[in-house]
């Protein structure tokens, strides 16, 4: 390669890393708790785009990560401690609208979130998340007026 092709090639890696680093956003600060928490329990918390917020306490972690998928295949994010006992972090990206099983692995080992109700799937029990559909309302059961059934007999005496 000589100078001329080497140089279009640098300017153009910098230039789609330079775009690349700008289309990526920070999450919208709309998160609401998950609807598969346990009563009472904030977290984990989900947005509108599909990220999803945990926050777990474990005050001798020296390591905390939410593994999402069967086995942890999807990946995994890693928590931030942010105090002496709390960790938190947000997924990278926005996740798939639906439901979606997760663990913890505190210091290796694997746990299922106490703050969510549990669910059995991938072979054992584990944590669950809701990522609310868009189109969620056109599903959901709506009070609307239904008319009156009666039964006319007319046609048979």
């Amino acid at each position: 390669m000589n100078f001329k092709s080497t140089a279009i090639v640098l300017a153009t890696t910098l230039i789609s890393g330079i775009s690349y680093a700008q289309t990526q956003t920070a999450p919208l600060e709309n998160f609401k708790p998950s609807s598969l928490n346990q009563p009472g329990q904030e977290y984990p918390e989900v947005n509108s785009q599909g990220y999803a917020r945990f926050r777990i306490t474990a005050p001798k972690a020296d390591s905390v990560k939410v593994s999402l998928g069967l086995g942890g295949t999807k990946g995994g994010t890693p928590l931030t401690k942010v105090t002496d006992s709390v960790w938190m972090g947000t997924t990278a990206g926005p996740m798939e609208e639906g439901f979606h099983y997760y663990h913890l692995t505190v210091d290796g080992g694997v746990f299922n979130d106490p703050c969510t109700l549990n669910f059995y799937g991938s072979t054992r029990w584990e944590s669950g998340i809701e990522i609310p559909a868009h189109d969620q309302d056109f599903y959901a059961l709506k009070n609307v007026p239904h008319g009156h059934v009666a039964k006319n007999s007319w046609f048979f005496d």
